[in-house]
């Protein structure tokens, strides 16, 4: 499994994203609404900017998804990267989402600056929670009543990730830690 830039022939299947409710269920549909928005900016942009960007997980020649990210100002000198993840019915519940986050974790560490990544997911989404954790994201806590989705406000989880906390090989490095000392 490895991430890569969005090539036009992937749009279709971020698309469906936007047009298959089917497909962002049960956490990720908010409904129609601008399906042509990932066209126009992969158009100007290629779907990656100083501010954030788009990766799609794919293994060999197949889809499974996509993982994004996006700059979050925390002070006028600082920032950090807010991101999330959105896998392909087929792709869930095989470890898929955990190794693209930790791979995205990696990349972000190694190209940019920021000290911190941040997660969130919806509070019943306990699959997505178990992913992060085993990502080696810390739980920080709830966001009450953050999203609005089918019908009714829902409270959020935030997790997050520190440069310390990752191993140059994007495992937690509290694991490298352990593997080097456990010889002693």
């Amino acid at each position: 499994m490895t991430l890569r830039p969005v090539a036009e022939d992937d749009l279709p299947a971020l698309e469906r994203f936007l047009t298959e409710p089917e497909v962002s269920s049960p956490f990720q549909w908010f409904g129609w609404w601008d399906i042509r928005r990932w066209r126009r900016q992969w158009a100007d942009t290629g779907l990656i900017t100083e501010d954030g960007g788009h990766l799609m997980v794919v293994r060999e020649s197949e889809r499974l998804g996509f993982v994004a990210w996006r700059k979050i100002s925390s002070s006028r000198t600082t920032h950090y990267w807010n991101m999330g993840i959105a896998l392909l019915p087929d792709a869930r519940g095989k470890g898929v989402g955990t190794e693209a986050q930790r791979q995205l974790v990696r990349y972000l560490f190694a190209h940019t600056l920021v000290k911190r990544v941040e997660a969130d997911t919806e509070s019943e989404n306990f699959a997505e929670q178990r992913a992060l954790e085993k990502a080696g994201f810390t739980r920080e806590g709830v966001l009450r009543s953050v999203v609005f989705r089918d019908g009714r406000w829902r409270d959020g989880v935030r997790y997050s990730i520190l440069r310390e906390e990752v191993a140059p090989d994007g495992s937690p490095a509290t694991a490298s830690i352990d593997a080097s000392t456990s010889g002693d």
